[in-house]
């Protein structure tokens, strides 16, 4: 297939190989991605402003997406190292954390494992965190914050 055959059928060919790309409203073209989703940690994390919420740990309820750049076809013999190892994104909601010490806020909580994933792996581009402070929810109801950041 020529490359303006190619481009033409919504196929172009990246660092990786020929990719399929879907395109946007105003014209330019869209990369493929991978979601990974690690939900529901219940992690014990030093966080609080109140002096009650600063001598223990406070029991967390941590959900993770990571959005990363796909390769444009995952064969079934395709390598781990193609993906990224769910294990990665449960240490740096974690085991990453507890070398860290207090967090005054959750929204540091999240800020240091968005760090985290993005020093792991240069290929992810976008990590979103969910923190839900158990200890203060009454009536089951989920009492947190959700965090955005992006590759910078």
């Amino acid at each position: 297939m020529l490359e303006t055959e190619a481009w033409q059928s919504g196929h172009e060919r990246g660092r990786r190989g020929w990719r399929v790309c879907a395109p946007r409203a105003n014209g330019a073209e869209m990369d493929d991605t991978l979601e990974l989703e690690v939900h529901d940690l219940e992690v014990p994390v030093l966080t609080g402003i109140y002096s009650e919420e600063t001598l223990l740990p406070q029991p967390l309820r941590i959900s993770l997406t990571v959005l990363l750049d796909a390769p444009a076809h995952f064969a079934p013999d395709t390598p781990l190292s193609a993906s990224k190892n769910y294990l990665d994104l449960k240490f740096a909601a974690t085991t990453a954390l507890e070398s860290e010490g207090h967090f005054t806020l959750i929204e540091a909580v999240a800020d240091h494992i968005c760090e985290t994933l993005f020093l792991q792996d240069t290929r992810v581009r976008r990590v979103k965190v969910k923190i839900v402070k158990l200890a203060i929810a009454e009536a089951g109801e989920a009492i947190g914050i959700t965090l955005v950041r992006h590759r910078r």
